[in-house]
């Protein structure tokens, strides 16, 4: 798939992306499950997060409402004209047009570089972890939402916990198998990998 492809398919994904449960987060108690587990896995508020691959801005609302300073990148552009759409009026959340591959964001800014679902996605993920460590403070973390989806495709918690290693972070994981957190139940892999 070109890179042209590559973001015609998001834009036209961009439509309906919000309609998946964990994806708009429109049902509280889904919400409400993700604000919980983001709580654990981030330092307090306030500090600021990368979040790469921001797709529609769900996360980057929901942790500006917490406190946090959000800069979402996205490369479809009809993600960021959504995300933008979705954050208006919150003054801690910037959302720019870029490729969370090679994010357009200062190095060693950030508190957390939050990505959901996209490393899986990235033509090469030890070098995308290694660009990601590089906008880090020193006491900073990766925060990987990922999966290995029923579908086949996505990348299984031990290959996101190796990449990691690889670039020299030390990986926790953190199984992601609760209902809540998907509107129902899962039969696949899903997990958070915190270093």
């Amino acid at each position: 798939m070109t890179s042209r492809d590559a973001v015609d398919l998001w834009d036209d994904e961009a439509d309906t992306f919000d309609d998946a449960a964990d994806h708009g987060l429109r049902d509280p108690a889904v919400r409400g499950a993700w604000r919980t587990m983001l709580a654990g896995l981030l330092p307090p508020a306030p500090c600021r997060v990368a979040d790469l691959g921001c797709g529609t801005g769900t996360l980057a609302l929901l942790l500006a409402e917490e406190g946090y300073a959000v800069d979402g990148v996205d490369f479809s552009p009809e993600m960021v004209r959504r995300a933008i759409a979705k954050t208006e009026g919150e003054p801690t959340v910037s959302i720019t047009e870029g490729d969370a591959y090679d994010p357009p964001l200062g190095a060693a800014t950030y508190d957390v570089v939050l990505s959901r679902h996209v490393l899986w996605a990235l033509p090469d993920p030890v070098e995308a972890l290694r660009r990601w460590s590089s906008l880090l403070r020193p006491e900073g973390r990766l925060v990987l939402v990922e999966g290995s989806w029923v579908t086949g495709a996505g990348l299984t918690a031990e290959q996101v916990a190796d990449a990691a290693r690889t670039v020299g972070r030390e990986p926790r994981v953190l199984v992601l198998d609760d209902p809540a957190l998907w509107g129902g139940p899962i039969t696949d892999e899903r997990y958070a990998v915190v270093c």
